[in-house]
């Protein structure tokens, strides 16, 4: 058995893996390539994950959320174009889905008239970003429950 790190600021990766109950070599195991002695590495900071590093340990301990950490923080690209999702309940993701839907709904015209000749104007822009935001809030949104699910309903079809 390993022993139990004491570290302040634990990062993403460790504090899964701990959250997952294994070791360093228990992971390791779970993992086709991924060794301990890297896992110790990446954990502490003197080397940074791949992409397939972070796959490997996100599937080893039932954490997806480890990809989103590393797409929306670490990955060039992603810090760019993929937010970081919240971890909320399923109340707080429901209610804000149906929050965001109402207010595209009343939008709904709006985009309509904008969309309608292909062009946005001057005077549309405003709108458009707007409704745009409230697209974006529904994507991360539906990324969230993808996550509530992940993590509380492991054997749902996704």
């Amino acid at each position: 058995m390993g022993k139990r790190s004491v570290r302040e600021n634990k990062t993403p990766y460790q504090l899964a893996r701990e959250a997952s109950g294994l070791t360093r070599e228990q992971a390791s195991e779970k993992m086709e390539y991924v060794s301990a002695d890297r896992i110790e590495k990446i954990e502490n900071e003197r080397i940074s994950p791949g992409p397939d590093d972070v796959m490997a340990m996100a599937k080893a301990y039932n954490d997806t959320l480890l990809c989103n950490y590393y797409c929306s923080e670490q990955c060039p690209i992603g810090r760019e174009y993929v937010p970081a999702i919240e971890i909320k309940n399923l109340s707080e993701i429901t209610l804000e889905a149906l929050s965001t839907l109402n207010a595209l709904e009343k939008a709904r015209n709006r985009f309509i008239d904008i969309a309608a000749d292909s062009r946005i104007s001057p005077d549309e822009m405003e709108d458009f970003l707007d409704i745009r935001d409230k697209l974006e809030k529904i994507a991360l949104t539906a990324d969230s429950l993808r996550y509530w699910m992940d993590r509380n309903l492991p054997d749902a079809e996704k």
